[in-house]
């Protein structure tokens, strides 16, 4: 009988099941997944099964990450007497051909399963290694499957973990002497495959928990286990403020709760968690996931099941590392820094290797002054503690950092996100086309930030093009070219009609560059103007709003529910009308990059997406439809318009490119030509 490759959907529950039953045969070197992870991979398209005679012989599971092109192989399983029949080779090329627009295919194996010659036999090169964090501390190979596109974008991800604590339950299934009942669930965390996307952290409620421990022998080996994760230290005072702001909640919220000590226990590692900066807690322990709504609702701390963080680790993470809705109504200021000040801020910011306090103090003082004119920039939080330093200079077409730290703070990673965008946002203003930080010792934070922002390492300092072209992919590419060739370094071939997922992460890399003739479409979108100024600030607001840090990198707009033909990736023009039949007062104002497209209920969109801000629960339900649903629009990297393109000149931009025109396109979101966003878009950066 003919093997047959199937796509499970998720309504085909007995494939599930078959997947799921297959894959428990090999944990020992898979890795445990619960059958709610399988489910979860056939909802997004990360299921495809080998069948014959209605069996399932072998699987692959993979993940399609929204903010990377690659796709993540978490098992590639064949039953062991099917083996040597080829199945593996055709699992991995069903995946080729049902995502040939993503970069390439990324996988992670135990060096000592002695499996390389399988992986170089299905075309993967190796790719790196890690350490795993198992408790024998193995070294993971990392294995790469191009499919042909552009290799210079192949290592744009992030090195941005997302960081877990663990409650002591999590921490004993992990590192204990003896097996605990369903220990399989929290062991998932520490599958090879998670381990460049997870970090495990503890706090000082560990360090008690262990002490009550009463077997010296399992006590001694879970203390000596704690050098694996991450140490947390948050300062006592604030999670003393901030136990007794949950205790009041809990006590209001569940008013039939007993065991004060467990229950304060239980608060302490909330509190800990959120004082730290950190927004995931990890536990199996009942009466912590009944206080998961008062964690959210007063410390903004997610308390889950193992479970969740292996099914749903891209969006936890994103949300914790990138989190605008926090920044505003904090007032944060930026000044030059003083002459003379340079010494007291070397204690707020982290320093290493060679780079003390006083050659740092040093470095400051010799960017003042001097025949270069550079601006030494410190942005300070509300209550004036300063949480960033950066200084820049134009040097010809290049911009320089020489500095760019971030010291530690709750919304540190988001800061270093804003701060990177800034810099390409001011190298585009002032006519650079390539940006090279050269502080030896940048914070780590805005590091493993760059990898989202398109930088690439060149001469051990983190470099990136800024191609300002709004064209053909051969123009494009004849920008960035000239600008690698300048650094010694290749670039990639950009090909009429590359698919939309690949021009995406060039656009992303190579910002503000934009690639008309790719399969990226272009949309419309209506914006009533209360919403245009409180995302964009455009129609400005009477009182003005700081602009410091500029508009967050990544938004989120909500609308009705009906599909109008959107898809993802995508470019966004946004169009401000108030639904009058006047023209007067509308124009195009700016673009974006649309990144997601969600459709589910209200509460269900505010929760996935609080952490972008603007909107409350009420008013992402006021937009929900006759169906209950509404439709989020997560976008990115928006840029306004120095001259909003007004409607007259819209329409008659689309009639110089023989365009039809209608009045529909402006009633909802419409997909429109990428020539006339190219149109567009020209005329809205025109100087003159």
């Amino acid at each position: 009988m003919a093997i047959k490759l199937v796509s499970v959907l998720p309504a085909q529950d007995e494939l599930i099941d078959k997947a799921v039953s297959l894959g428990d045969r090999y944990t020992k070197t898979l890795g445990l997944l619960t059958p709610p992870a399988y489910r979860k991979a056939a909802e997004d398209g990360g299921l495809l099964v080998a069948v014959e005679a209605d069996e399932v012989i072998g699987y692959a599971l993979f993940g399609l990450p929204k903010r990377s092109a690659h796709i993540r192989l978490a098992h590639l399983c064949v039953a062991e007497e099917q083996r040597g029949r080829g199945i593996g080779r055709r699992l991995v090329e069903g995946i080729k051909e049902r995502y040939p627009q993503r970069l390439g295919i990324k996988a992670k194996c135990r060096r000592d399963y002695e499996l390389s010659g399988m992986w170089r036999s299905l075309g993967f090169v190796p790719h790196g290694e890690v350490r795993g964090r198992g408790r024998d501390g193995e070294i993971l190979d990392g294995w790469w499957l191009d499919l042909g596109h552009p290799d210079l974008f192949t290592e744009m991800e992030s090195d941005a973990l997302l960081v877990v604590t663990v409650d002591h339950g999590v921490f004993a299934d992990l590192r204990g002497l003896t097996d605990t009942a369903d220990a399989e669930e929290s062991r998932a965390l520490e599958a090879g495959w998670m381990t460049d996307l997870v970090e495990l952290a503890y706090t000082p409620q560990l360090f008690h928990a262990l002490r009550d421990l009463t077997d010296t022998a399992e006590r001694q080996h879970q203390r000596a286990a704690l050098t694996g994760l991450r140490k947390l230290s948050p300062r006592p005072a604030a999670v003393e403020a901030r136990s007794r702001e949950l205790l009041n909640a809990a006590k209001q919220a569940l008013p039939d709760l007993s065991a004060e000590a467990e229950l304060q226990s239980c608060l302490q590692y909330i509190a800990e968690t959120s004082c730290a900066g950190l927004q995931v807690l990890a536990t199996r322990d009942p009466l912590l996931t009944r206080l998961a709504d008062v964690a959210w609702e007063v410390a903004r701390v997610r308390v889950v099941a193992p479970a969740t963080v292996t099914l749903h680790v891209d969006e936890l993470r994103q949300a914790q590392v990138y989190r605008p809705a926090d920044l505003m109504g904090t007032e944060f200021r930026s000044a030059e820094v003083a002459p003379g000040a340079e010494a007291e801020l070397v204690a707020f910011f982290h320093q290493s290797g060679h780079d003390d306090g006083a050659s740092f103090a040093e470095r400051l003082r010799s960017l003042n002054g001097g025949t270069v004119a550079w601006h030494r920039e410190l942005l300070r939080d509300g209550e004036g503690h300063p949480v960033a330093l950066y200084a820049w200079a134009l040097d010809g077409r290049t911009l320089v950092v020489p500095v760019l730290r971030t010291a530690e703070h709750r919304l540190e990673e988001t800061l270093a996100r804003q701060l990177l965008f800034l810099l390409r946002r001011l190298g585009r203003d002032c006519g650079a086309e390539i940006i090279r930080i050269s502080d030896p010792h940048p914070s780590e934070v805005a590091k493993a930030a760059a990898g989202d922002d398109g930088f690439f390492e060149h001469d051990g300092r983190l470099v990136a093009l800024l191609v300002n072209v709004c064209g053909t992919a051969a123009a494009v590419e004849a920008v960035a070219g000239g600008l690698a060739r300048e650094l010694t370094v290749e670039t990639a071939a950009l090909r009429e009609g590359m698919s939309a997922e690949v021009a995406a992460v060039v656009e992303r890399a190579w910002w503000p560059a934009k690639v008309i003739d790719s399969e990226l479409p272009s949309f419309l979108v209506p914006i009533k103007p209360r919403w245009s100024t409180e995302l964009f600030n455009v129609p400005a607001m009477l009182v003005p709003r700081s602009d410091v840090l500029g508009i967050s990198r990544e938004h989120v707009y909500y609308r009705s529910s009906g599909r109008r033909g959107e898809s993802v990736p995508a470019r966004l023009l946004w169009y401000v009308s108030d639904g009058k039949s006047s023209v007067e007062g509308q124009m195009v104002v700016g673009s974006s990059r649309l990144d997601e497209v969600l459709i589910d209920t209200p509460d269900t969109l505010f929760s996935k997406f609080e952490h972008l801000g603007v909107y409350g629960r009420a008013e992402v339900q006021e937009v929900a439809d006759a169906s209950g649903r509404a439709m989020a629009l997560r976008f990115s990297d928006t840029e306004i318009f120095p001259r909003p393109v007004t409607l007259r000149r819209l329409i008659s931009l689309a009639r110089e490119l023989g365009l039809p025109w209608s009045s529909n396109l402006l009633i909802s979101l419409s997909k429109i030509s990428n020539e006339l966003f190219q149109a567009v878009y020209i005329e809205g950066h025109r100087k003159t």
